[in-house]
């Protein structure tokens, strides 16, 4: 099994006023998809297995149709009872949009040919202090078991203490992998991995091609680029989280063509691996 995370840096124009998709990255990712799931249909020789070929579970991050409204809203914020009623309105609001980023995402594979589902977490999961404490993962194994490509993204959630929550898709990853054992995890993003400084600001940014601990990252500057779920030190939380498992996961650049295809065919690219 492989579990492909699709950063909403790569499918949205994250910094956007208004939600913004960028498809000539989703197209071209949709594309890549669909061929590295062919290329596994070509090499069967067993018919049986040709519609439970794939074993991918694609997750998305929410980019400019999620963190604004999350934000603006203040959605995983502690909140007074007489708010409720604005943050329910928020809450929905913000699932709306990732919603439609989701619908967007889902019809691009499917115009490939690719089999998707969504599934929603605002539908499937609870959370207690903003962490996954339930999610029950028997229908995303038995559509994955019939030769469908699972699609999670990033949502709100209902949260046993503070009601109401978002959940990244770097969360949704480290909790279905613990679960399931994936074989690899390929986080795709709009940088060539993690840095010593922002590659977006600085010329000189140093690539990390291994990280086994959050001591490695004390004198690198990653207070940039963090969002409503924590940005690229929040992915790397997360990650590390499943490194303590011995599950390995290499952030790359999903905005290389190509890139995201080599990955999934196990070709050696550049990237930051996430080990211990």
């Amino acid at each position: 099994m492989i579990i492909l995370k699709l950063g909403g840096s790569v499918i949205t124009k994250k910094d956007s006023i208004n939600p913004e998709v960028n498809y000539i990255n989703l197209n071209r990712l949709a594309s890549e998809i669909k061929s590295y799931l062919d290329g596994l249909n070509n090499s069967e020789n067993n018919i049986s297995n040709l519609n439970n070929h794939n074993n991918l579970i694609i997750v998305h991050g929410a980019g400019s149709f999620g963190h604004p409204s999350a934000k603006k809203y203040g959605i995983g914020l502690e909140f007074d009872e007489n708010q409720y009623p604005e943050k329910k309105i928020g809450f929905s609001i913000t699932h709306n949009d990732v919603s439609k980023l989701n619908n967007i995402v889902s019809k691009a594979l499917i115009n490939e040919g690719v089999p998707v589902i969504p599934i929603p977490i605002s539908s499937c999961v609870i959370t207690k202090n903003k962490r996954i404490l339930s999610f029950n993962l028997n229908l995303l194994k038995k559509y994955s078991e019939e030769g469908f490509v699972p699609v999670l993204y990033g949502d709100v959630t209902l949260d046993t203490e503070i009601k109401l929550a978002v959940v990244s898709g770097d969360q949704i990853i480290n909790y279905i992998a613990s679960k399931l054992n994936p074989g690899k995890i390929i986080l795709g993003t709009d940088v060539d991995g993690v840095f010593n400084k922002n590659p977006k600001q600085y010329d000189d940014g140093i690539l990390i091609e291994s990280v086994s601990s959050l001591d490695d990252l004390d004198q690198f500057d990653l207070t940039t680029n963090i969002d409503v779920t924590g940005g690229m030190i929040g992915k790397i939380k997360e990650l590390l989280l499943l490194a303590e498992e011995g599950i390995e996961s290499k952030i790359v650049n999903a905005s290389i063509p190509g890139l995201i295809l080599d990955s999934l065919n196990n070709k050696n690219v550049k990237g930051t691996m996430i080990k211990k």
